[in-house]
């Protein structure tokens, strides 16, 4: 007499739970953007007082996290230093992440995203945004150009031998992308520190130091969220992906880069905060103090836990080698990064100015709170980073010499 055999029940994984989360986050999302797309910036807690919220605050840190690509693609590609090569692919893969991000989060904040060629047309040269809007455009097809040879060796491409012949011959152009890159990359960082740079009616930032802060802290930043990725991926896999004494060279490398945009941010405050006494520095800070937790964050979150914490511990060889310690400080950068990007944003531009249009004498700031499609859709974009980043890790050769050793070794 025949049996039944019922189905056995599939066991649910890890890598199953975590993807069913992202892509509930992605519909969260994409409803988000449905309802702004229809609806318009009226479901949003903009106004004309507080025209930047979230989305400028997740476009900028997405933008700076993503700079690993051109500062490994620099270092390997331009300055040979061949022993960095093992992070260069998942440095590039992890920028084209950012800024496609940062351009999925535009294209809300515009408010009317079916204009977004509008820059390229309409030419206005005397507009620092004008000059961001052409620079990302281009070095995200700059990124494009070196992550498609990296798709094309999935081997659903096997049956498609004259596009990975393509993306072959893409690859050996490498280096000129790397140039290009890095001056695309160089100029478009430091112009968005200029676009706070130039307010002259900003008092507290109208200065020319924020460009070269924004480069260094983008260094930091972004290399720091590259190697925080790989140390991740190997955990997970239970492999080591780079070699141990590349991992110390990247860190003190990130160590010193946030040293010196320590060193900036620091004569900075000074120069602006506490030898100088302009009255129109000194109120705008008074009004920042009295209205937001500028202070608060600027000096915990920035520079202390975002700043000197994980630079002793990238600089401390015993601290280093620990691997908890090494992820908490990469971690602390990462975050110390995104405070910055909020303070400069948020912070800043919710106290108007005295001279303001419907500012009365004694009103110090207007109010902002994020509306809950603004949070829906930086979950869902959020999300999208998250959920390539998972599938690239798991199907795209970005640990090239790791994954040729473990096919070798599995033949």
């Amino acid at each position: 007499m025949a049996t039944l055999e019922l189905p056995r029940r599939q066991k649910v994984t890890p890598f199953t739970i975590w993807m069913s989360g992202l892509v509930l986050l992605l519909v969260v999302g994409a409803i988000g953007m449905a309802i702004t797309l229809i609806y318009g910036l009226q479901v949003t807690g903009l106004r004309d007082q507080v025209p930047w919220g979230l989305w400028i605050t997740h476009d900028l840190s997405a933008i700076a996290l993503g700079a690993g690509a051109f500062t490994f693609s620099a270092v390997v590609y331009l300055f040979r230093m061949k022993s960095f090569e093992p992070i260069a692919r998942v440095a590039v893969f992890i920028g084209f992440l950012g800024y496609s991000s940062a351009m999925l989060v535009l294209a809300m904040d515009i408010g009317r995203p079916d204009r977004f060629w509008h820059p390229l047309i309409y030419w206005n040269v005397h507009s620092v945004l004008w000059e961001i809007t052409w620079a990302v455009i281009l070095y995200s097809g700059v990124l494009v150009a070196e992550v498609f040879p990296i798709v094309t060796e999935l081997k659903f491409f096997d049956r498609y031998p004259k596009i990975r012949q393509f993306g072959h011959s893409l690859h050996r152009f490498t280096w000129v992308f790397a140039i290009f890159g890095l001056a695309l990359s160089l100029m478009h960082q430091s112009s968005l520190g200029a676009t706070y740079g130039v307010l002259s009616g900003r008092a507290i930032w109208f200065k020319p130091s924020l460009p070269v802060m924004f480069i260094i802290s983008a260094v930091a930043g972004g290399m720091s969220l590259t190697l925080l990725a790989t140390l991740v991926v190997g955990l997970v896999r239970g492999v080591e992906l780079i070699p141990r004494d590349l991992i110390r060279s990247i860190a003190r490398v990130i160590a010193f880069a946030l040293l010196g945009y320590l060193y900036l941010k620091l004569w900075d405050w000074a120069a602006t905060s506490y030898y100088s006494n302009t009255p129109g520095a000194a109120d705008a800070l008074a009004r920042l103090q009295a209205t937001t937790p500028y202070t608060t964050t600027f000096w915990w979150l920035e520079i202390v836990l975002g700043g000197l914490v994980p630079a002793v511990i990238l600089l401390w060889s015993q601290l280093r080698r620990n691997t908890a310690y090494l992820v908490s400080a990469l971690a602390l950068i990462i975050m110390g990064v995104v405070v910055n990007r909020w303070n400069v944003t948020l912070s800043g531009l919710v106290v108007p100015p005295q001279w303001s249009p419907g500012v009365a004498g004694g009103t110090l700031a207007v109010s902002y709170f994020p509306s809950v499609v603004e949070v829906m859709v930086s979950l869902g974009v959020v999300a999208y980073m998250l959920t390539a980043f998972t599938l690239g890790a798991r199907y795209l050769p970005l640990f090239k010499k790791v994954e040729e050793q473990e096919a070798a070794q599995g033949n």
